[in-house]
């Protein structure tokens, strides 16, 4: 996925995820900081969130079911690995039971693909995720320097 990709899906979203919270045009386009008039635009597919834009949908809305089933999961994961080449973090995960393929395992660590946005992850023996990235050769090094480490978080 790239970010025009992100961009695209998150804009293509914007009206479902406003129906799903409730919000009226007005509401929905304070919330987001754009008039109306550009989230109309944007609703009708003749405009697009940008980035930034995308980012903070994808940021404020981060619960929201549409977003989980567009982007296979909690899409914050998606926007680190598109904005850094590679993501490094601690955070606690679900372990992948619904939108993400095992494609490597260890005792330590397993290397995953999510089968929406197909970026990888790695995850620790707790399900706390190492790092994530689009780059599959970054993963498969980082799992490496892991094993030779013998880290354990």
């Amino acid at each position: 996925m790239t970010r025009m990709e992100f961009i695209k899906f998150a804009s293509e979203k914007l009206k479902l995820i406003r129906i799903e919270g409730g919000y009226t045009q007005d509401k929905m386009a304070e919330i987001l900081g754009m008039s109306k008039k550009t989230l109309v635009q944007i609703e009708k597919g003749r405009s697009t969130l940008g980035w930034a834009g995308a980012v903070t949908m994808c940021t404020i809305f981060k619960n929201s079911e549409v977003l989980e089933m567009t982007f296979g999961g909690d899409p914050q994961d998606i926007i680190l690995s598109l904005a850094f080449t590679d993501s490094e973090s601690n955070e606690k995960t679900m372990g992948g039971k619904v939108w993400w393929i095992n494609i490597k395992l260890t005792n330590e660590f397993r290397i995953q693909r999510n089968i929406i946005s197909e970026h990888y992850r790695i995850l620790d023996s707790k399900d706390r995720r190492i790092c994530s990235s689009f780059d599959y050769d970054y993963i498969k090094k980082r799992m490496q320097e892991l094993a030779e480490k013998g880290e354990v978080r």
